[in-house]
């Protein structure tokens, strides 16, 4: 049964501090079109993403280094159409913000100017943060993300857990701090061990974000087609953090079969779906 939110206020930034400081959990799911944003809005679901994963689940990428800053923000204008309550936050593609700050202060302004978001979400550790303190200097709401980033797929050579290394933990943690300082109100923290994100949630005073990163986040995040069971996988298993809350694809499957059925057999449509 759907929860009425009618009655709450909208989500801000400051609301997803508060919440840390109060120890309520943040609930984060991705969306890409009107419909299913509505409905994540509809329930109650505190932070909507609209992630870059739409090159993998909308458009067929096997990485998510395709998609463009113009689709990301024809899909944001799309999600902003369902999105009433909670807050919206826009993943800035590749190369939108690494180049330079002037890049990056002309991008993430046009995802904000265009499609109404009230954030975006950049990936990367100590070589961004004079980006994001940029950024959020002139008014533009940032939300990190470390760990596995997956527009460093090439570089870190497959999707593997990050930080089981000392070295990399402590640069992971160097690098939380450091956009901390910069301004971010909250970060996402991607298949890393659940003793770092506990260590890193601990240590900053703004929310965390976990997917694949364990229990002790502030927050948990899923890609939406992944948590439906729309999405299938190579080899037919999702990774282990996924948890699959519906089985959908194969439920679109059987009534895709059963029109099909109806059609070929003349019983659809019957005298009364007639005129």
């Amino acid at each position: 049964m759907v929860r009425p939110v009618e009655h709450l206020q909208p989500v801000t930034t400051l609301t997803v501090r508060e919440m840390k400081r109060r120890g309520e959990k943040i609930v984060m799911l991705t969306a890409y079109d009107f419909l299913m944003a509505k409905f994540l809005d509809d329930a109650g679901v505190e932070v909507i993403l609209v992630g870059d994963s739409l090159a993998n689940v909308v458009q067929g990428q096997s990485t998510t280094l395709p998609v463009t800053l113009d689709e990301m923000i024809y899909h944001a204008k799309l999600v902003r159409r369902g999105v009433k309550r909670a807050l919206l936050v826009v993943d800035m593609p590749f190369l939108s913000y690494q180049v330079s700050i002037e890049d990056a202060v002309r991008n993430c302004g046009r995802v904000l100017k265009e499609t109404g978001a009230e954030a975006v979400k950049l990936e990367g550790g100590l070589p961004i943060v004079d980006i994001v303190q940029r950024l959020v200097d002139i008014g533009i709401p940032v939300m990190g993300h470390l760990g596995l980033t997956p527009q460093s797929v090439h570089k870190f050579g497959g999707y593997g857990v990050r930080g089981k290394e000392q070295s990399e933990a402590d640069w992971l943690f160097e690098s939380a701090r450091s956009l901390e300082k910069a301004g971010i109100f909250s970060l996402v923290l991607e298949k890393i061990p659940s003793e770092l994100a506990k260590s890193v949630t601990e240590a900053l005073s703004i929310p965390t974000i976990g997917i694949g990163a364990g229990p002790h986040c502030d927050g948990q995040v899923l890609v939406l087609y992944d948590m439906l069971g729309l999405f299938e996988f190579p080899g037919g298993k999702p990774p282990k953090f996924v948890r699959q809350y519906a089985e959908l694809a194969q439920s679109v499957r059987n009534a895709v079969q059963s029109y099909i059925d109806d059609v070929k057999q003349g019983k659809f449509p019957s005298e009364r779906e007639s005129y």
